[in-house]
């Protein structure tokens, strides 16, 4: 797949159908771990989602790969802090896009510091991390409901 194709525009209303059925997949569900408690409401999932696409707090952008949706990934605040989050199509995994994404918001989205949190154990995405030059400062704990177990994330910044 040739990153060139890679690109990102503003999230669209539209787009968060797709996006509803990305976060369904297990794998995708247990390595992302913070999820919604009830992240097969489709219901909640969209009226959540449709009220972000407004919020200047928010970049909320899509992937897309020619013209082909493969993903999301934004920027938001949470208690006073910037943060990334990210989620590809399952079927997109491991071709470099995450990072390429990531690449391509940064160069956008200017504010600094910026985190990003991940589970202990979802190598993929600490390396797409590291890959755009954030630094792991700390650990924490908490609720997963994805694995309705407590587990350790790691704690990326970027400056």
């Amino acid at each position: 797949m040739e990153h060139t194709e890679l690109r990102l525009r503003r999230t669209q209303e539209t787009d968060l159908e797709l996006f509803f059925q990305f976060q369904l997949n297990e794998e995708a569900n247990y390595l992302a771990a913070f999820t919604a408690k009830d992240s097969g409401n489709k219901e909640a999932y969209l009226e959540k989602y449709s009220k972000f696409l407004d919020d200047e707090t928010k970049n909320m952008q899509t992937i897309l790969v020619g013209d082909t949706i493969i993903g999301s990934i934004s920027k938001f605040v949470m208690e006073g802090d910037a943060e990334i989050t990210y989620w590809i199509d399952r079927n997109f995994w491991g071709k470099g896009i995450a990072t390429a994404a990531l690449k391509e918001l940064l160069s956008i989205e200017n504010t600094r510091p910026i985190f990003g949190r991940v589970a202990f154990d979802n190598f993929g995405s600490q390396r797409v991390l590291e890959k755009c030059g954030f630094v792991r400062i700390g650990e924490d704990s908490g609720f997963a409901n994805a694995r309705q177990a407590e587990i350790e994330e790691y704690i990326y910044k970027l400056i």
